[in-house]
């Protein structure tokens, strides 16, 4: 099955422009065309954007997904430095999740400490309001 642009966009969730974009900096290969000279996406295609927007998502900067995308123009015999290229950005992606986990966790305490402000409000004023009624 096939995909005209715009059905590839929706379906990748990337804009029309991107997919133009990633094309132009050889990103993606040229897809094939269909009868009338229109951009046809194939099934693998697609499977290839998804990948590229995972590594876009985790921060990876577009100079090593292009350095990605040449190797695996070369075939099998790049697997180690493809491999090798996911492994650093991996180390990358675990080093944010640490930090965004420390990040959470003073948030955390933060949000505890203002809800035991608002018991704390709340318990003083009890007996305020008891004793004017």
């Amino acid at each position: 099955m096939t995909y005209a642009i715009a059905e590839a966009a929706h379906l990748s969730g990337l804009s029309i422009d991107t997919l133009r974009y990633y094309e132009r900096i050889e990103l993606i290969d040229p897809p094939a065309r269909d009868s009338g000279g229109r951009r046809a996406y194939s099934e693998e295609d697609l499977a290839w954007l998804e990948f590229l927007t995972k590594l876009r998502t985790t921060g990876m900067p577009i100079r090593l997904m292009r350095e990605y995308a040449k190797l695996r123009h070369q075939g099998l015999a790049t697997a180690s430095q493809r491999r090798q290229i996911l492994v650093e950005h991996r180390k990358d992606v675990l080093a944010r999740i640490a930090d965004l986990q420390a990040c959470l966790e003073v948030l955390n305490y933060k949000i505890s400490h203002y809800e035991q402000c608002e018991r704390d409000l709340a318990a003083a004023s009890a007996p305020l309001q008891e004793a004017t009624a």
